[in-house]
């Protein structure tokens, strides 16, 4: 019995030790500044920002509570890569750092993630059952990113595909590539297409019913705003500077 209490001892040792490695990177390296810190110069609403820090600083941020078996391998090292991966995404610790460009994207993104029930994932939920998003909740993140009437004017004219390009890998590389699908559907060929048709993508039953065909008219409109065009668009993301929305246009048509 006294042997294996002594095996017992050595194996939590080792084990304890072992959390002092990390194979996945070290998110404790990150000072923690306190949640009030959190976004405090960003550009959103108290409920979004409420829902932000509570419900999702623990991964996304330098704000992580670390739970006694988060010190423990391999358990650790499991954590510890979520954080990581997290962090890679959004960290919200560094959210001044961002252009205004980059946080345009990522509540893009936020909202799309909350409205598709893709965030918080399953495997976190498990454990945390108050990052569970409310509706209350998702209708806060739905909101970041949209329009809110500052869209300029269309603008006539050939835009420059070549500036188009540019805002392309700025703006839209968060969701989108030319040649394969990621968040978004991929975008060669999108000039000229019908709206809803690459093969393979989940669109909203909405834009696969829309009957649209991208051209001028109908991508300044979509850019512009897309829940203004199908109510139920995955997309959240939009481009309110006219001449940026006519020089995306013309890269995409060349």
């Amino acid at each position: 019995m006294r042997r294996v209490w002594l095996v017992a001892a050595l194996l939590v040792a080792s084990m304890t030790g072992l959390g002092y490695v990390h194979p996945f990177g070290n998110p404790h390296v990150e000072e923690a500044q306190g949640r009030g810190r959190l976004l405090e110069g960003a550009n959103l609403s108290p409920a979004a920002k409420g829902v932000l820090v509570s419900k999702c600083a623990d991964c996304h941020s330098s704000e992580t509570h670390w739970p006694v078996y988060a010190r423990v391998a391999p358990g650790s090292w499991l954590i510890e890569r979520d954080v990581v991966e997290a962090h890679k995404h959004m960290d919200l610790s560094r959210w001044e750092l961002l252009s205004v460009e980059q946080q345009q994207v990522l509540f893009a993104k936020i909202s799309s993630e909350a409205k598709s029930g893709d965030m918080p994932p399953l495997q976190y939920l498990a454990l945390h059952w108050g990052a569970k998003l409310t509706q209350a909740d998702v209708e806060a993140l739905s909101k970041l990113g949209k329009n809110a009437g500052n869209t300029e004017a269309t603008l006539t004219g050939a835009g420059n595909a070549t500036r188009g390009k540019m805002v392309f890998d700025k703006r839209c590389t968060g969701c989108h590539s030319m040649e394969i699908n990621e968040e978004g559907p991929k975008l060669a060929g999108v000039y000229g297409r019908k709206a809803g048709t690459v093969p393979g993508f989940d669109y909203s039953q909405g834009l696969k019913n829309s009957g649209l065909t991208w051209n001028e008219a109908t991508l300044d409109k979509w850019l512009s705003g897309p829940d203004s065009v199908i109510p139920d668009a995955k997309m959240d993301f939009y481009v309110p500077k006219a001449e940026e929305r006519r020089d995306l246009i013309a890269y995409f048509k060349q």
